[in-house]
């Protein structure tokens, strides 16, 4: 009989096999390792739905950097920075999310660039420390920059030597309150805005303190804005600064020892209330300054110690009611372009001038004012003075025409200038009147 020699011996076909069986042990140890990747993933995927914690001391479950916790985090997750020191470049977020701040986190730009920019909506920042942006004469160089985003809420946080400290660009429906804004040191032309709102519309600015600044707070091209209850002080040029902005709201808020006071321009429908503007002196300086302003309120406020309180200049139909003119240079400045304004229920008490003007003719009213200046009489004891007041000194015109004389007003030559006018009345303006003083303050002044 014929052998086959087809067929392999045994040990052989083993022998054969074993390659085989390496193949399919290194497939499992290959399967084992993408099951492990894949369940290390997904815990990774869950953990981005939560908290990722940001630490200057990485330990295991916490990132060293903002930007890669910000990576991480998973849409309206929670990035916890806690104390340290952190310097990296701009950090940028793209997606809703909070960042809360432990006391003592500190984003440093080391002079050279901007800290945080918001590209998302929904976000909020909390509780961290912006410093040291640097200057630029190129860039408006922002520590926090909203970009085109809407319902975000800035709050708590503390910006120390920042060019621009928060700067909303077109942003919409944006909260920012009680944080603390101190600017660079030098002049103006080195330093940024604190509070800046550029073409952005229902944005809120509430219970901020702004120090330092070239602007304190400054709205451009904003509808719908509001600024309440902060405070802005020690600006190297205005503690408010407004143009080109309808519909806004300024409520509540202190303007004090600002180089050149407050500045609104280029607007209607504004409304100015319940405002404190205090000592904001110098040769341009105003509490409140009134430009191109149509249609607006302003309305108890307190101007205390500026070089003029309230200067009105191109300002028609305004509504200038219930304020408190105490202690400046002039009270009020309404130059001849300001025209249909009604000044009433305010009250004028120890101003070098009490109202000034460019012209002697009046194309605004007062009425119902109180003024401390006022020698008539109320036989019928209504409250009202029988006789009208002229607000305007004959030598507050003079110096309109000849601004050196100031340095005579407390001569007795004024005084005499004073006594003459009372006694004939023909040469401060005969339309510039009050027909219905008060004979009483309407309120207690400061």
């Amino acid at each position: 009989m014929r052998m086959r020699t087809d067929i392999e011996p045994p040990r052989l076909r083993m022998r054969l096999r074993l390659p085989g069986l390496l193949v399919f042990a290194l497939q499992l140890i290959a399967a084992h390792g993408v099951n492990a990747q894949n369940a290390q993933n997904a815990q990774n995927a869950q953990n981005t739905h939560g908290t990722v914690v940001v630490s200057a001391q990485p330990r295991a479950g916490t990132v060293r950097h903002l930007a890669d916790a910000v990576a991480l985090v998973a849409r309206h997750g929670v990035v916890k920075v806690e104390a340290g020191v952190y310097r990296e470049a701009t950090v940028v977020v793209r997606q809703p999310l909070t960042l809360l701040g432990a006391e003592g986190a500190v984003l440093d730009g080391e002079g050279q660039r901007e800290l945080l920019v918001i590209a998302a909506d929904s976000v909020t920042v909390r509780g961290l420390t912006f410093r040291n942006t640097g200057t630029s004469q190129a860039t408006d160089r922002a520590a926090l920059r909203v970009v085109e985003a809407a319902g975000c809420l800035i709050e708590h946080n503390r910006f120390e030597a920042t060019l621009f400290g928060i700067y909303l660009q077109r942003a919409s429906n944006c909260l920012v309150r009680r944080n603390h804004l101190r600017g660079l040191t030098g002049s103006q032309t080195v330093t940024g805005n604190g509070l800046h709102s550029w073409s952005s519309h229902h944005v809120v600015f509430e219970d901020n303190v702004v120090e330092g600044h070239r602007d304190g707070i400054y709205f451009e091209f904003t509808t719908a804005g509001v600024a309440r209850r902060n405070v802005s002080a020690n600006s190297r040029r205005y503690g408010l600064h407004f143009m080109f902005s309808d519909s806004c709201r300024y409520e509540d808020n202190e303007f004090r020892d600002n180089e050149s006071g407050v500045a609104v321009m280029y607007a209607k429908a504004v409304h100015i209330t319940g405002n404190r503007f205090v000592r904001n002196r110098g040769s341009a300086a105003y509490g409140l300054l009134l430009k191109e302003i149509s249609d607006s309120e302003i309305r108890r406020n307190v101007f205390l110690d500026n070089s003029i309180g309230l200067h009105m200049e191109g300002a028609n139909r305004n509504q200038v009611s219930d304020n408190d003119f105490v202690r400046n240079g002039w009270g009020v400045r309404v130059l001849a372009d300001a025209q249909d304004n009604m000044l009433e229920g305010n009250s004028f008490l120890g101003n070098v001038f009490d109202v000034g003007t460019n012209s002697r003719r009046s194309y605004s009213t007062f009425r119902h004012n109180w003024w401390d200046r006022y020698r008539g009489y109320d036989l019928d004891h209504d409250g009202v003075g029988d006789v009208g007041h002229a607000p305007v000194r004959l030598f507050a015109l003079l110096v309109e025409q000849s601004p050196a004389a100031l340095v005579l007003v407390r001569s007795l030559l004024v005084d005499l200038l004073d006594v003459a006018e009372r006694v004939v009345p023909t040469i401060t303006p005969a339309a510039l009147r009050d027909e219905s003083p008060l004979m009483r303050a309407p309120r207690a002044l400061p």
